[in-house]
């Protein structure tokens, strides 16, 4: 099925003609250095003055269809089942990696993650709308499938086309391991992880040992990790995965895509995002600007960054108006994957924020723990990073910078079920520094119908 454009032209719903015009490449994220690189070259960072590249698109090319026509194709591919518009990456493929060959795309259905209506919760809060985008509803459980399949998928096509790459290597606080490990071990490449030691959940360090992933614990923390898998990547022909390559930036970005497309197109008044290493926060707004720039919608939603307490640079630095940044030494936090003090994305993370009115707000050990429960309660099962968000959205809308009666989403980045030595320790009053305010506790009873009875009686007073 085709959709009829501009006389000459069509855009096919199903697959890429191969005489596209669509074309992207790298260029250096300072201006002041107008570098571009092509996307098959090995290169994360500009050759002239050492800052990180994005992913430029020749929207000119792209606009030759109309924002009605790019809406239709997008929403037609949406209900297709074949591949790859079964993955909400590949079926905006136009705009993440135009001159990918299909057969070289690495895809588990990734992405098309739903907005969960916490209506009950909204109410309680005074907000008109509150959904919670599961991004953690993916093949590894957790956002980085997005930026992983664009990056394992242009790796394939670099070694189709004869470039020796031996392995793919990444530092992890967890869930990028684990997407690494799985997407790699589908493409057939071998991968490297380098992990903090004794400071990854045993759910996240066991997937990629699953997926054959060599796997190396550190005695350092991430940006330990980081410094060393850097150091790796300079040699020996392996391709570095972590988020300063501006690859895994355009799978992510289709976060805001498919947040504007279940919208119906409209946009939220606030978006709510924990934040690391902060790939992920320029990522969504790299999306959003995409969206407006190329007319399918109308207005720039609000970013509020959410960062635990004990690992909150750019929350100082927010706290300057951004004059300065300086990096810290990440203290242990619940929210594992994001206990980072010298995040790579800095200067990308304020530049997005400056354009989206944006603010950044931390939460404490206990609000973390205390916020995911209590956001439990609505149904949802919550990672800690969720609580970190949805903690900094309480702190905000009880400061009045989130406003009643606005519209809020919410970025849950991993499943809940990565952390459930958390939940357990939760309702066990078991966290060091944590009250547990909304602890269940699970009641030991004799199997005695009376004495079964006088508990529900008690759960369930009458009147």
């Amino acid at each position: 099925m085709t959709w009829k454009t501009h006389p000459g032209t069509s855009l096919s719903m199903d697959l890429v003609q191969k005489d596209t015009n669509f074309r992207a490449h790298f260029r250096c994220f300072n201006p002041d250095y107008p570098e571009t690189y092509e996307l098959d070259q090995i290169v994360y960072r500009c050759e002239s003055c050492d800052d990180l590249l994005e992913v430029v698109h020749d929207t000119d090319a792209l606009k030759k269809y109309s924002p009605e026509e790019w809406k239709q194709c997008f929403d037609a591919r949406l209900g297709s089942i074949e591949f790859p518009n079964t993955s909400g990456v590949w079926n905006k493929r136009e705009w993440v990696l135009p001159q990918i060959s299909l057969e070289n795309i690495v895809s588990m259905g990734e992405g098309r993650t739903h907005l969960l209506d916490a209506g009950g919760f909204a109410k309680e809060l005074g907000l008109e709308s509150l959904h919670i985008k599961q991004c953690g509803v993916s093949h590894t459980g957790s956002f980085k499938d997005l930026g992983m399949t664009v990056l394992v998928s242009q790796v394939k096509q670099m070694i189709s086309q004869g470039q020796s790459i031996r392995a793919i290597a990444c530092a992890s606080t967890g869930d990028t391991s684990a997407a690494l490990a799985a997407y790699a071990a589908k493409a057939g490449i071998p991968s490297i992880v380098f992990l903090p030691e004794n400071k990854v959940s045993t759910a996240q360090l066991i997937q990629p040992v699953s997926n054959g992933a060599k796997v190396i614990s550190l005695d350092t923390d991430f940006d330990g990790c980081m410094k060393i898998v850097q150091e790796v990547t300079q040699q020996e022909n392996v391709y570095l995965a972590n988020s300063m390559n501006s690859l895994r930036i355009e799978g992510q970005k289709t976060i805001s895509f498919e947040i504007a497309q279940q919208f119906g197109w409209q946009i939220p008044d606030w978006i709510v995002i924990p934040g690391g290493n902060l790939g992920n926060v320029s990522a969504l707004g790299n999306g959003f600007l995409m969206l407006k720039e190329m007319g399918l919608i109308e207005k720039l939603p609000r970013i509020a960054l959410a960062q635990a307490e004990n690992a909150n640079p750019l929350y100082r630095s927010f706290l300057k108006d951004f004059a300065e940044f300086e990096s810290v030494e990440a203290s242990p936090t619940l929210a594992s994957a994001i206990q980072i003090g010298n995040p790579v994305s800095i200067r990308k993370a304020i530049k997005t924020l400056q354009q989206f009115q944006g603010v950044v707000a931390d939460a404490s050990e206990e609000e973390l723990a205390d916020a995911s429960a209590r956001g439990d309660l609505y149904g949802m099962y919550n990672d800690p990073h969720t609580g970190v968000a949805l903690a900094a959205m309480l702190k905000l809308i009880d400061k009045g910078t989130i406003q009643k009666g606005q519209k809020v989403i919410v970025i849950s980045t991993a499943n809940g079920l990565k952390f459930t030595e958390f939940k357990v320790k939760y309702h066990q009053k078991a966290l060091a520094e944590v009250q547990s305010r909304h602890a269940n506790e699970i009641i030991s009873c004799k199997a005695n119908l009376g004495a079964v009875m006088d508990i529900v009686r008690t759960l369930h007073p009458t009147s």
